[in-house]
């Protein structure tokens, strides 16, 4: 199978969509020149610097029956677009009393470790979990990138798509052929049995080399990546921690209130869950 970039594989899934579905349209401050060629600049719009204006045209544009795709760039951006998303994409599925469907896609990178200083270092993710009606994905490699924004771009409500930026030249196997990986299904990475390690992004990949390090002292690691924030894939992270007994979050975001917390207190919360841990 080939190996293609995350980068280049989150634009595979960007570009095949818009050609299986005229209705799909893309919206950043920087329109990608081969995608204009090929898609034409009603479909590809290049947007002045002013992501609470071009947020909120996608919420009507996607009210009006067309398919958005919003490039915010770096998630720093989407703080300005704040009321766009908190009291307008994520309510208005239900304001509609259901009747209306908004088909939005948001993407933005995420993490530190690029040198883009501390405005460009944050993964805000789980600020946006506390809000119902936004799906939010997280993929940690090329085949899961090009599967869940495939899924999110064909998801009949908004999607939040927070991409690791650290791994944008991450090499992966990806097929050629059309797939797509359902939006709250959670991947285990490695099988284990001693301790589970739930790992989101590009700790996955640290996680995976500790647990290769592990090996050789004889200790067997379990990895689990999530890939989905919201919703949070509760059977498979609690049957790897019954499974194993012992339970590791891995999580380069903030801790108070963060996605991490919220996995310890799935699992603890769970009787079962709680009564297997070791440790």
């Amino acid at each position: 199978m080939r190996e293609i970039s995350y980068g280049r594989a989150g634009m595979e899934a960007l570009v095949e969509e818009m050609r299986l579905d005229p209705k799909t349209l893309h919206l950043a401050t920087d329109a990608p020149p081969s995608m204009v060629e090929e898609f034409g600049e009603a479909r590809v719009r290049a947007t002045p610097i002013a992501e609470n204006a071009f947020s909120g045209i996608a919420i009507g544009a996607a009210g009006s029956g067309l398919r958005p795709i919003v490039n915010w760039s770096m998630v720093t951006f989407c703080f300005v677009a704040m009321d766009q998303i908190v009291n307008q994409a994520s309510k208005i599925h239900y304001m509609f009393g259901g009747q209306q469907t908004f088909p939005i896609v948001f993407r933005s990178s995420v993490g530190g470790g690029t040198s883009l200083a501390a405005q460009h270092s944050q993964s805000p993710y789980s600020m946006f979990m506390n809000l119902s009606g936004l799906k939010l994905i997280l993929p940690s490699t090329p085949y899961d990138m090009k599967g869940l924004l495939k899924s999110a771009i064909r998801d009949n409500n908004p999607v939040l798509s927070f991409e690791a930026s650290r791994l944008m030249g991450f090499q992966g196997e990806v097929p050629e052929e059309d797939y797509t990986i359902p939006i709250g299904v959670a991947d285990v990475k490695r099988t284990g049995s001693d301790i589970t390690v739930i790992a989101l992004a590009w700790l996955v990949h640290e996680a995976l080399a500790a647990a290769e390090e592990m090996e050789k002292e004889g200790v067997s690691v379990e990895v689990v990546d999530p890939r989905t924030l919201f919703p949070l894939d509760n059977e498979t992270m609690r049957a790897s921690v019954q499974k194993t007994g012992r339970l590791v979050i891995a999580d380069e975001a903030g801790p108070t209130a963060g996605a991490a917390a919220e996995i310890a207190a799935l699992i603890t919360e769970d009787p079962a869950t709680f009564k297997a841990l070791k440790a």
